[in-house]
């Protein structure tokens, strides 16, 4: 059907107020995904022009063990720090939505350490796993237990960055208390009429009627914690002998020290395939646990 020029003075007018971000889209977004897929297949130092290389530096990488170790790191921190940050801030939703004498200040004290910058948490986090003199460790020695070398031992230090990773999750707290505030309250009465005690009304209730936000949080911590840099590179600088030497940090370096730009976005690439692959299986599996209402 052909326009008539009405419509396509409004089509125009659209697209002139949509330029700003179409503008920007392109030039920060798609341009820079366009340009790292080519340079993934070049030979660039960023000093000089990019020379065409085809798919070596993917190659390269499957002979690479300094990335199969990356790798490795990277999704045992993931197992270790994903469940627990979601069961963790789950917990606290749980506890911060009951009705209690000063529920708001409770609320703000678990979301402020979200709002601390990395720095500032990071050498918070240095004296509270030191291993002389951390508060962590002089409360085990109370109960008789050796404090560990918590970033200092190749052992320790992935347990040691993943329970620093529940210090930010505030966030996570607040969506929680959101959804957990949206269950229906004749959805419990109708539980306890049936004689559930508080386990089945979690078990049969809350949880299903919350799985849309649990979905929510998995996939949006998925893309975080497989992307994780600032900590070890604060606290560690990925050691000790490359124990928290994460994926992205290995990026930066081989981009940005070792001026390696070409082989650095095939690393991105291979990162972004990660994400994707297990999103993906988050989405899949998501059929079966997700329950959303109406349906």
């Amino acid at each position: 059907m052909l326009r008539t020029r009405a419509q396509s003075g409004d089509f125009l007018k659209g697209l002139a107020f949509l330029s700003p971000w179409l503008i920007g889209f392109c030039v920060f977004l798609l341009l820079p995904i366009g340009l790292s897929l080519y340079y993934s297949l070049c030979d660039y130092s960023l000093l000089q022009p990019p020379i065409f290389r085809g798919l070596s530096n993917y190659r390269q990488l499957v002979h690479d063990r300094l990335f199969w170790q990356v790798l490795k790191n990277s999704l045992l921190y993931a197992a270790m720090a994903l469940p627990a940050g979601l069961v963790v801030s789950l917990a606290l939703a749980l506890l911060l939505n009951q009705k209690v004498p000063g529920q708001s200040v409770f609320r703000t004290i678990i979301f402020i350490p979200s709002l601390v910058p990395t720095i500032a948490a990071a050498a918070l986090w240095l004296w509270l796993l030191n291993q002389k003199s951390g508060l962590i460790n002089l409360l085990l020695g109370m109960i008789g237990i050796p404090g560990p070398g918590w970033l200092t031992s190749p052992r320790w230090v992935l347990p040691a960055l993943a329970l620093m990773s529940l210090w930010s999750v505030g966030n996570t707290v607040i969506i929680y208390l959101a959804g957990l505030q949206d269950v229906p309250r004749e959805l419990y009465e109708a539980a306890e009429l049936d004689g559930a005690n508080a386990w089945r009304k979690f078990r049969h209730v809350t949880l299903p009627m919350i799985s849309p936000v649990i979905f929510f949080n998995l996939v949006i911590a998925i893309i975080g914690v497989l992307q994780v840099f600032d900590a070890p590179y604060l606290m560690t600088a990925g050691g000790p002998n490359h124990a928290s030497y994460f994926f992205t940090y290995y990026l930066y370096d081989c981009g940005f020290t070792y001026l390696k730009m070409g082989y650095a976005s095939a690393m991105a690439w291979i990162q972004l395939l990660i994400v994707l692959v297990l999103t993906g299986l988050a989405f899949l599996s998501s059929r079966w646990w997700v329950f959303y209402q109406g349906k």
